[in-house]
Protein backbone atom coordinates (compact mmCIF):
# COMPACT_ATOMS: atom_id res chain seq x y z
CA UNK A 1 0.00 0.00 0.00
CA UNK A 2 1.42 3.36 -0.99
CA UNK A 3 1.41 6.32 1.40
CA UNK A 4 -1.23 8.01 -0.79
CA UNK A 5 -3.46 4.93 -0.61
CA UNK A 6 -2.95 4.69 3.16
CA UNK A 7 -3.93 8.33 3.60
CA UNK A 8 -6.95 7.86 1.36
CA UNK A 9 -8.01 4.75 3.30
CA UNK A 10 -7.60 6.58 6.61
CA UNK A 11 -9.55 9.58 5.33
CA UNK A 12 -12.32 7.28 4.16
CA UNK A 13 -12.47 5.51 7.54
CA UNK A 14 -12.49 8.83 9.41
CA UNK A 15 -15.25 10.13 7.14
CA UNK A 16 -17.41 7.11 7.94
CA UNK A 17 -16.73 6.82 11.68
CA UNK A 18 -15.33 9.99 13.28
CA UNK A 19 -18.65 11.69 14.01
CA UNK A 20 -20.03 8.53 15.61
CA UNK A 21 -16.87 8.23 17.73
CA UNK A 22 -17.28 11.90 18.70
CA UNK A 23 -20.97 11.31 19.57
CA UNK A 24 -20.26 8.29 21.78
CA UNK A 25 -17.25 9.88 23.51
CA UNK A 26 -19.21 13.07 24.22
CA UNK A 27 -22.00 10.89 25.57
CA UNK A 28 -19.61 9.13 27.92
CA UNK A 29 -18.39 12.51 29.21
CA UNK A 30 -21.98 13.58 29.93
CA UNK A 31 -22.82 10.27 31.64
CA UNK A 32 -19.67 10.47 33.78
CA UNK A 33 -20.14 14.09 34.88
CA UNK A 34 -23.89 13.61 35.34
CA UNK A 35 -23.42 10.50 37.46
CA UNK A 36 -21.07 12.36 39.80
CA UNK A 37 -23.77 14.95 40.40
CA UNK A 38 -26.17 12.33 41.81
CA UNK A 39 -23.89 12.09 44.86
CA UNK A 40 -23.71 15.22 47.03
CA UNK A 41 -20.19 16.50 47.58
CA UNK A 42 -18.60 14.44 44.80
CA UNK A 43 -18.76 16.78 41.79
CA UNK A 44 -16.19 19.58 41.81
CA UNK A 45 -18.71 21.88 40.12
CA UNK A 46 -21.60 21.11 42.48
CA UNK A 47 -21.80 24.43 44.30
CA UNK A 48 -21.57 26.46 41.10
CA UNK A 49 -24.09 24.34 39.19
CA UNK A 50 -26.60 24.42 42.07
CA UNK A 51 -26.20 28.19 42.48
CA UNK A 52 -26.67 28.66 38.74
CA UNK A 53 -29.83 26.54 38.53
CA UNK A 54 -31.20 28.22 41.65
CA UNK A 55 -30.80 31.63 39.96
CA UNK A 56 -32.10 30.43 36.59
CA UNK A 57 -35.17 28.82 38.21
CA UNK A 58 -35.81 31.99 40.25
CA UNK A 59 -35.28 30.05 43.47
CA UNK A 60 -37.73 27.23 42.67
CA UNK A 61 -34.89 24.67 42.63
CA UNK A 62 -32.04 24.66 45.11
CA UNK A 63 -29.66 22.31 46.89
CA UNK A 64 -30.10 18.59 46.18
CA UNK A 65 -33.26 18.92 44.03
CA UNK A 66 -31.34 21.27 41.73
CA UNK A 67 -28.37 18.92 41.66
CA UNK A 68 -30.67 15.96 40.92
CA UNK A 69 -32.27 17.78 37.97
CA UNK A 70 -28.85 18.65 36.55
CA UNK A 71 -27.59 15.09 37.06
CA UNK A 72 -30.66 13.57 35.42
CA UNK A 73 -30.44 15.93 32.48
CA UNK A 74 -26.73 15.24 31.91
CA UNK A 75 -27.15 11.46 32.17
CA UNK A 76 -30.14 11.59 29.78
CA UNK A 77 -28.12 13.62 27.27
CA UNK A 78 -25.21 11.20 27.63
CA UNK A 79 -27.35 8.11 27.10
CA UNK A 80 -28.97 9.57 23.98
CA UNK A 81 -25.52 10.30 22.58
CA UNK A 82 -24.06 6.89 23.46
CA UNK A 83 -27.01 4.89 22.13
CA UNK A 84 -28.15 7.19 19.33
CA UNK A 85 -31.74 6.66 20.55
CA UNK A 86 -33.85 9.82 20.98
CA UNK A 87 -30.80 11.67 19.65
CA UNK A 88 -32.65 14.76 18.42
CA UNK A 89 -34.44 15.05 21.77
CA UNK A 90 -31.13 14.68 23.58
CA UNK A 91 -29.58 17.37 21.39
CA UNK A 92 -32.44 19.76 22.16
CA UNK A 93 -31.98 19.12 25.89
CA UNK A 94 -28.23 19.60 25.39
CA UNK A 95 -28.80 23.00 23.78
CA UNK A 96 -30.60 24.12 26.93
CA UNK A 97 -27.96 22.53 29.13
CA UNK A 98 -25.15 24.28 27.28
CA UNK A 99 -26.88 27.61 27.80
CA UNK A 100 -26.98 26.73 31.50
CA UNK A 101 -23.31 25.70 31.44
CA UNK A 102 -22.27 29.15 30.25
CA UNK A 103 -24.75 31.08 32.45
CA UNK A 104 -22.29 31.33 35.38
CA UNK A 105 -20.12 33.61 33.26
CA UNK A 106 -22.98 36.11 33.29
CA UNK A 107 -24.41 35.37 36.73
CA UNK A 108 -21.16 35.05 38.70
CA UNK A 109 -18.54 36.78 36.57
CA UNK A 110 -16.76 38.56 39.41
CA UNK A 111 -16.61 35.35 41.47
CA UNK A 112 -15.16 33.40 38.55
CA UNK A 113 -12.67 36.08 37.51
CA UNK A 114 -11.33 37.82 40.63
CA UNK A 115 -8.31 38.80 38.54
CA UNK A 116 -7.32 35.52 36.93
CA UNK A 117 -9.83 32.78 36.09
CA UNK A 118 -10.62 30.48 39.01
CA UNK A 119 -10.53 26.71 38.64
CA UNK A 120 -14.33 26.79 38.28
CA UNK A 121 -14.05 29.33 35.44
CA UNK A 122 -11.55 27.08 33.70
CA UNK A 123 -13.85 24.10 34.28
CA UNK A 124 -16.66 25.95 32.49
CA UNK A 125 -14.35 27.15 29.73
CA UNK A 126 -13.81 23.57 28.54
CA UNK A 127 -17.53 23.48 27.73
CA UNK A 128 -16.70 25.40 24.55
CA UNK A 129 -15.29 22.12 23.22
CA UNK A 130 -18.45 20.27 24.27
CA UNK A 131 -20.57 22.88 22.48
CA UNK A 132 -18.48 22.58 19.31
CA UNK A 133 -18.75 18.78 19.39
CA UNK A 134 -22.51 19.07 19.92
CA UNK A 135 -22.76 21.29 16.83
CA UNK A 136 -21.02 18.67 14.67
CA UNK A 137 -23.24 15.89 16.04
CA UNK A 138 -26.38 18.01 15.58
CA UNK A 139 -25.41 18.77 11.98
CA UNK A 140 -25.14 15.02 11.30
CA UNK A 141 -28.44 14.32 13.10
CA UNK A 142 -30.12 16.95 10.91
CA UNK A 143 -28.86 15.33 7.71
CA UNK A 144 -25.45 16.87 7.02
CA UNK A 145 -22.67 14.50 6.13
CA UNK A 146 -18.91 14.55 6.14
CA UNK A 147 -17.47 14.11 2.66
CA UNK A 148 -13.80 13.51 1.81
CA UNK A 149 -12.18 16.51 0.11
CA UNK A 150 -11.19 14.37 -2.87
CA UNK A 151 -14.82 13.44 -3.44
CA UNK A 152 -15.84 17.09 -3.34
CA UNK A 153 -12.97 18.06 -5.65
CA UNK A 154 -14.03 15.32 -8.07
CA UNK A 155 -17.61 16.60 -8.12
CA UNK A 156 -16.46 20.17 -8.70
CA UNK A 157 -14.18 19.01 -11.51
CA UNK A 158 -17.10 17.12 -13.13
CA UNK A 159 -19.37 20.17 -12.91
CA UNK A 160 -16.72 22.44 -14.43
CA UNK A 161 -16.19 19.96 -17.27
CA UNK A 162 -19.95 19.63 -17.86
CA UNK A 163 -20.38 23.41 -17.89
CA UNK A 164 -17.50 23.81 -20.35
CA UNK A 165 -19.05 21.20 -22.63
CA UNK A 166 -22.43 22.96 -22.49
CA UNK A 167 -20.84 26.32 -23.26
CA UNK A 168 -18.85 24.86 -26.15
CA UNK A 169 -21.95 23.28 -27.72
Amino acid sequence: MTPTNAISTLASWLTRHSIDVLRVSLGLVFVAFGTLKFFPGVSPAEALSVATLEKLSLGMLSDYPAQFVIAGMEVFIGLTLVTGKLLKTGLIVMAGALAGFFAPYVLFFTDLFPGAPTLEAQYIFKDIVLAAAAMVIAARALGARLVPAREVAGRVHERVRDNRERLAA
